[in-house]
């Protein structure tokens, strides 16, 4: 069963883009992309505040979620969230069928 988690990342007062830049930069973003089950791995800016940025990941199973979170490259990560990012909340996503 698929899973899909909506993380929101409030950064320290101006480090939003280096959060992300450093996430890029340090390979996180490709390698996590490259994960066998990554369906969706993608950063979204809040318009309305500066600090804030969302991360929507969605994988193939819990298995794929639980192996992703024990890749090396999420040690990375940590240090980097360490160094630009003040508070992180995450919501497992449980989706229903809508009829419009």
């Amino acid at each position: 069963m698929e899973v899909k988690l909506l993380v929101t990342y409030t950064a320290k007062p101006g480090c939003r883009e280096q959060f992300v830049r450093e996430v890029v930069t340090q390979g996180v973003l490709d390698a996590v992309r490259a994960e066998d089950g990554c369906r969706q791995y993608e950063y979204f800016f809040s318009v309305e505040n500066e600090n804030v940025v969302l991360l929507r990941e969605c994988w193939e199973s819990e298995t794929h979620l639980r192996t992703h979170i024990a890749q090396p490259h999420m040690a990375t990560l940590s240090a980097i969230k360490k160094q630009y990012v003040e508070a992180v909340t995450l919501v497992k996503v449980q989706e229903e069928p809508y009829a419009l």
